[in-house]
């Protein structure tokens, strides 16, 4: 198979695990099979001890348009049982990505639009370079923003949310960062070397830290005030017990 056959581009430096999304001529469409190679490749970066933070990035000038439209087309004829499956499998890799224990990165360069807007958000840190454009256009195509408005409901105000969905505009990287959608917005030139700087650090944090921090973070969807406090109280405890924790303060202590 030629490299640009390859829908997912994986590319280890280090700790830093780079997935491209590689369909540029298509704007890096979201596919069955891109889908697919996304699940794969998160699920081998959670076994890869070696890989300590993961990047996702689109090639070309966008980062990802959404769903394949010749495939949603296709679609049409298919069962409402098959594309529940279809829909399902793009929404667990949402769910993939706030699961695994490692930091994921979006870096984004141009359009991320409907389930590619999705993709995003799913993501831990989203970088957005300032030209950058993120929307949910689905109702424009006759279509449903269904896999994503969980992610953006959680991100957005509703009032907000909601006028995404229903206008289909598209918001500049500054608007999608002051709605929440966005981590940070650079220069479209600073971009790759703010990406690098960032996952380069993330990678001398404590593994453990992370991991636990990540799923403390995303444990407190819809708990109560006092429950979060029992949980990070758990979380707490188990934190002191790492090997990271007690060699981390040893340190700190010897410099004082």
């Amino acid at each position: 198979m030629s490299a640009a056959a390859v829908p997912l581009a994986s590319v280890r430096v280090g700790g830093i695990l780079t997935l491209t999304l590689n369909r540029p001529d298509k704007r890096n469409a979201l596919s069955a099979a891109l889908v697919e190679a996304l699940h794969q490749a998160l699920e081998a970066a959670d076994l890869d001890a070696d890989v300590r933070v993961v990047v996702l990035t689109g090639a070309g000038k966008d980062f990802c348009a959404g769903a394949d439209l010749g495939e949603l087309l296709a679609s049409a004829d298919a069962s409402a049982e098959a594309n529940e499956a279809t829909a399902l499998r793009l929404g667990s890799l949402f769910g993939c990505i706030r699961q695994l224990p490692k930091p994921v990165v979006a870096v984004v360069r141009g359009r991320a639009l409907a389930g590619g807007a999705g993709l995003m958000t799913a993501c831990d840190i989203v970088l957005a370079g300032a030209g950058a454009q993120v929307g949910y256009p689905e109702v424009l195509r006759g279509f449903v923003p269904a896999m994503v408005m969980t992610p953006l409901r959680r991100l957005a105000g509703e009032k907000a949310a909601l006028d995404l969905v229903l206008t289909g505009r598209l918001l500049g990287a500054a608007e999608a960062h002051a709605a929440g959608l966005v981590s940070r917005v650079v220069p479209d030139a600073d971009l790759e070397r703010v990406a690098a700087e960032l996952a380069q650090s993330l990678t001398s944090a404590s593994v453990s830290a992370l991991a636990l921090t990540k799923r403390l973070f995303y444990q407190l969807d819809g708990q109560s005030f006092d429950q979060g406090i029992a949980l990070g109280a758990r979380v707490n405890a188990l934190a002191r017990q790492t090997p990271e924790f007690r060699d981390a303060i040893a340190r700190f202590l010897a410099r004082t």
